[in-house]
């Protein structure tokens, strides 16, 4: 003898369904989106001269590295000296 089969709920009526959903529905949402910015977002563009710029940058990093000693000296000779009690 068999049981006889109540009907069941539609399918969207129960919430761990829509659990299983949200993951590869979210993985598609942000793909749409990453794909937008891509294509709507140009890229920067690298100047010619990039490397002529990057060694005078580092000429100027060296020169006020070659100053250092300088600075600190005179940031000594500026700072006053803590009094004795």
């Amino acid at each position: 003898m068999t049981t006889p089969v109540s009907p069941s709920a539609p399918w969207w009526t129960f919430g761990h369904v829509w659990l299983l959903i949200a993951g590869p529905a979210i993985v598609i949402v942000a793909g749409v989106v990453t794909a937008w910015l891509a294509v709507s977002t140009p890229d920067p563009v690298v100047d010619a001269d990039y490397y002529r710029r990057g060694l005078e940058i580092n000429k100027q990093l060296a020169a006020e590295k070659a100053l250092l000693p300088a600075l600190q000296g005179r940031n000594h000779a500026a700072t006053p000296t803590p009094q004795s009690r």
